[in-house]
């Protein structure tokens, strides 16, 4: 019988191989790379409404020679945020602004009067190549829009401040200095029922589980017993022989 004659690759086909391969690592960490280029915030979306939920501003450093010295992040003042709460981070300081509304937030506890106007850290430095998150929570998010844009200055050590406020437009590519955006989703009448969907899985996979483990229980004694059976018939066919 004949062996299946194996094609090998070419010195070309591998040089092809790694090139194509070594342009597509190269559009991933370009990718990558844009992404960790600009303030952003995380997550990137909440539904309309949402209560104590917390926003988290990441900023790294671009620069080679400077570190990050200030962030000044500037909250929407169209659709305001009553209310946050800084999460310490260490060695910076944080100092929350607060601005009088012209138009009250009407709520169930009464009236809110003020709202979040900026929130600044200072005194902590981002050395080149590292990046910091600064958290804040917050009391409950607006519902009467689809997007909140919050403008983010970045002070340098050596005095440089990049403006993180430029807001996206629809159908244009993403701008240079594009400002962290959170986008606000509807909120469903039924999301107390996705969020117990996964425990009705969890329960379901449980009860599955008992169920396969028992069938297995069963067939390991059933294998048992006929295991017990054919070593009974071999010693009275041993005994038998020696008869």
């Amino acid at each position: 019988m004949s062996a299946t004659p194996v094609r090998s690759i070419s010195r070309r086909g591998l040089r092809r191989v790694a090139v194509v391969g070594a342009l597509a690592t190269t559009g991933v960490l370009a990718s990558a790379g844009a992404a960790f280029a600009h303030v952003t915030i995380h997550p990137d979306s909440y539904p309309k409404g949402a209560s104590d939920g917390t926003l988290t501003f990441r900023v790294p450093n671009e620069e080679d020679n400077a570190s990050t010295t200030k962030v000044d992040i500037t909250f929407p003042a169209d659709h305001p945020i009553p209310s946050v709460l800084v999460t310490p981070v260490a060695g910076w300081t944080a100092q929350v602004k607060t601005v009088q509304l012209r138009t009250p937030i009407k709520t169930d506890d009464g009236n809110i009067t003020d709202a979040v106007s900026e929130v600044i850290w200072t005194g902590g430095k981002i050395d080149p190549g590292n990046y910091q998150d600064f958290t804040v929570a917050f009391g409950q998010l607006p519902t009467d829009t689809n997007q909140l844009v919050f403008k983010a200055l970045q002070t340098y050590s050596d005095g440089k401040i990049v403006r993180w406020i430029e807001e996206q437009q629809p159908g244009q590519p993403q701008p240079d200095n594009p400002a962290p955006t959170l986008t606000l989703t509807a909120a469903t009448p039924d999301s107390d029922a996705s969020s117990a969907a996964p425990k009705a899985s969890t329960t379901a996979s449980a009860k599955a589980s008992d169920s396969t483990a028992r069938i297995l229980g069963i067939a390991g004694l059933v294998v048992g017993l006929l295991g017990l059976v054919a070593g009974g018939l071999g010693l009275a066919r041993a005994r038998a022989a020696r008869q």
